[in-house]
């Protein structure tokens, strides 16, 4: 017999097998030697009391040994089916291919960027020198922008297909089991490049592709269908089924598109800058206490509030984390954040943006490259703001709601440095007049927030694509190229890893029913 229920523990108490069975035996008036096991479902920290305590979800075997779950792969060999390419090596494109595979179908992948290993010397380079590769860095390479930002794994994307196939996938190839259980599961940066090596290897060993330097520059299609691609050193790859899963960040297949005719059209997406505090003042928030303490992770937050008509709200939070820079080109700033697996540096930080609608940005309507610029143009603004190499711009938090450039910046995260700035010089005045006044009520909400200890640090700007690639609802292809399937937050269609994987994954199976007739 098995039976389902709720556990509230205390944080020392969540890893302790036998204090779970005596709770599960007391709250199910069952003796104790009838339980055989208590595994958890699903796990999440209760902070809303006076006491943190963690509320867990369990499964009590009650007089029979549960079947251990076994996360294997197993994959058919495709060296020889019909091929899919798939253009981008991202959480999109590698579940694009693993799904390829389980339908019968070869994957491609054309991958602009290295591999893995390859890609921390050009990581490092940005880190320590300030210098861009633009084709290897934190959002081109393999496994995408998500393998050295730390792999979130939150998604409210239930209805979009099976998230306990993208955890289990992940599981599979070397995640811990955690994922599967944790409420805002989280793997890590210096976890995830083995796990998407390891997804590389399956794909390699059931006889797919994964090609890196490859940046495809041209389509090749007829009239009204896709034929295939063009890369930048003069390959030809052929296939009646292209599946774009590019990311947010690759700006030169907007331009490639447009330049083919392609129809596209702008989108809106959000824009700000990364906050960071010390971790003590978030624990200290969120936990009511002076110490966290060994039990307790390091603590998060999540912060909304509407001013003007425009949300403003905190993004892709980092506890324990660092804030990175993750421009993709030349001249300039964009930041962004992630955490190790222990979450164990001494700073939190997080996106904090303001929805940007298309009416906000002056244009035609026709244009879909209208919030593409004006992303760039503040993004360029950054850049002359730090005064090159990488340096962002920085301001503190309540100078910066007071309108004063700072004396002095506090230590932070981000290693090519910080310059103190009037952020109101480079943030467009429908972002800095919202975040001015947000920032104060964000405090009310959450006490200890406001202080000049935090500092704003620019720019947030690849929140989500600017630009939205159009498919068809039913059958996911472009309404003008027959087998092209525009995919994951390049296209307009994912915002974040498991959302993207998903959407790899129904891309997929949209190219089999085409293969298929």
């Amino acid at each position: 017999m098995i039976k389902e229920l709720e556990l509230v523990l205390l944080p020392e108490e969540v890893s302790n097998e036998y204090i779970l069975t005596k709770k599960a035996s007391e709250s199910l008036k069952t003796s104790l030697n009838r339980i055989k096991s208590v595994k958890a479902l699903k796990r999440s920290i209760d902070a809303r009391g006076r006491k943190v305590v963690y509320r867990v979800k369990v499964s009590v075997f009650i007089d029979e040994e549960p079947v251990p779950e076994v996360f294997s792969v197993n994959y058919p060999n495709v060296a020889d089916k019909t091929p899919v390419i798939i253009v981008g090596a991202g959480p999109a494109g590698l579940f694009a291919a693993i799904k390829c595979i389980e339908l019968g179908l070869k994957p491609i992948i054309l991958e602009r960027g290295k591999d893995v290993k390859q890609r921390r010397r050009d990581l490092a380079a940005i880190n320590k020198q300030g210098v861009i590769n633009p084709e290897s860095n934190y959002c081109f390479g393999e496994g995408g922008a998500g393998t050295y930002s730390d792999g979130k794994l939150y998604t409210r994307s239930n209805k979009r297909g099976d998230i306990n196939y993208v955890l289990q996938t992940l599981v599979a190839h070397g995640a811990t089991e955690d994922i599967m259980v944790d409420a805002r599961p989280h793997i890590g940066t210096n976890k995830l490049p083995q796990i998407i090596t390891a997804i590389r290897e399956s794909i390699l060993n059931a006889g797919g592709e994964v090609l890196f330097d490859q940046k495809v520059t041209e389509l090749i299609k007829d009239v009204s269908a896709i034929k295939g691609v063009k890369t930048a050193d003069g390959g030809t790859f052929l296939a009646e089924a292209v599946i774009l899963a590019t990311g947010h960040s690759a700006r030169d297949i907007f331009y490639m598109l447009n330049r083919q005719g392609i129809l596209m059209e702008a989108k809106p997406f959000a824009l700000g800058v990364r906050i960071e505090h010390p971790q003590t003042i978030i624990d200290q928030v969120q936990y009511h206490c002076d110490l966290r303490g060994p039990y307790l992770p390091p603590s998060y937050y999540s912060l909304v509030e509407q001013i003007d008509d425009r949300g403003v709200f905190s993004f892709c939070m980092c506890p324990g984390g660092i804030i990175a820079p993750c421009s993709t080109d030349y001249n300039e700033i964009v930041v962004n954040g992630w955490s190790p697996s222990k979450r164990n540096n001494p700073y939190a930080n997080s996106g904090t943006v303001v929805q940007i609608n298309l009416e906000d940005v002056k244009g035609s309507e026709d244009d879909p490259f209208r919030l593409l610029d004006f992303q760039a143009e503040t993004e360029r603004k950054a850049f002359i703001a730090g005064g090159g190499n990488l340096v962002a711009p920085a301001q503190r938090m309540v100078d910066f709601v007071d309108g004063r450039v700072s004396a002095d910046l506090p230590g932070n995260s981000y290693l090519p440095g910080t310059q103190s700035t009037d952020l109101k010089d480079v943030l467009p005045s429908i972002v800095y007049s919202r975040l001015k006044k947000a920032l104060p009520a964000f405090g009310k909400k959450m006490k200890g927030y406001y202080t000049n200890e935090a500092v704003l640090v620019g720019v947030e700007s690849r929140t989500s694509s600017p630009v939205r690639i159009p498919r068809d609802k039913e059958n996911m292809q472009h309404p003008q190229v027959k087998g092209l399937f525009p995919c994951g937050e390049g296209a307009g269609y994912a915002g974040g890893i498991v959302s993207a994987a998903i959407d790899g994954m129904n891309c997929a199976e949209a190219a089999l029913k085409l293969i298929k007739g």
